[in-house]
């Protein structure tokens, strides 16, 4: 879907006579190498997975926040047993895997409750297999737990919430244990930075940021 909404702005952005340039993912690969991110964890540190829409975005979400040394976008939650899918299969729905990002971090700077509290904020996890333009099952709401306490901490996040009725609608948000996670291509790792002028990115990506800055009650990096 990304895709899709990425021509239509670039094609109305022609019409009104300003500067086009198609940004579309098949094209910007040429501009990077593909070869697939592997990052482990360094000493002291842990790991945390979230689906929660495009990834392009929740990737910036999670790297603005103090604790967080790095966030790889990339596909979980998948039954299938291939390694390394390509963006062009998840994309399409041709997979079961969603994308995600995979987020290393410092637990004694930030908690796992609070990456589970800016996961809830920076997106809506009511919506099924939807965030905002992009639908389909690759863009539904997961939160991966490695732990039972991780996943009690997702439970306890989405009772608090409904609660106080934080969202109109139910939480349809699903808790899944981690199995696999596969770093997408290297274009997609901190594409916002690579690529502040791609349509999408500035209709999309950068107002949901925004949105999250203003609601989350976190420490923000500077």
């Amino acid at each position: 879907m990304k895709s899709v909404f990425i021509q239509i702005a670039v094609m109305a952005t022609c019409v009104l006579g300003a500067s086009c340039q198609s940004s579309t993912p098949k094209q910007e690969k040429k501009a990077y190498v593909t070869k697939p991110i592997v990052l482990t964890a360094q000493e002291g540190e842990a790991v945390a997975t979230f689906a929660s829409g495009c990834f392009w975005c929740v990737e910036e979400v999670f790297e603005s926040l103090v604790g967080v040394r790095e966030v790889i976008s990339g596909y979980a939650g998948g039954k299938e047993s291939e390694v390394n899918p390509t963006y062009e299969q998840v994309g399409s729905g041709a997979t079961s895997h969603a994308e995600a990002v995979q987020i290393y971090y410092n637990p004694k700077q930030i908690s796992y409750e609070t990456l589970v509290k800016a996961f809830f904020a920076s997106h809506d996890p009511t919506t099924l297999n939807r965030q905002g333009p992009d639908e389909g099952t690759q863009y539904r709401s997961v939160a991966f737990y490695r732990t039972e306490d991780e996943k009690t901490a997702i439970a306890n996040q989405i009772d608090s919430l409904m609660n106080i009725k934080a969202f109109a609608n139910p939480i349809i948000t699903e808790i899944a244990a981690f199995t696999s996670f596969y770093p997408a291509e290297e274009y997609h790792q901190d594409y916002i930075v690579r690529n502040p002028e791609n349509p999408y990115v500035q209709s999309v990506s950068v107002p949901r940021f925004e949105r999250f800055k203003a609601k989350f009650k976190g420490n923000f990096k500077e």
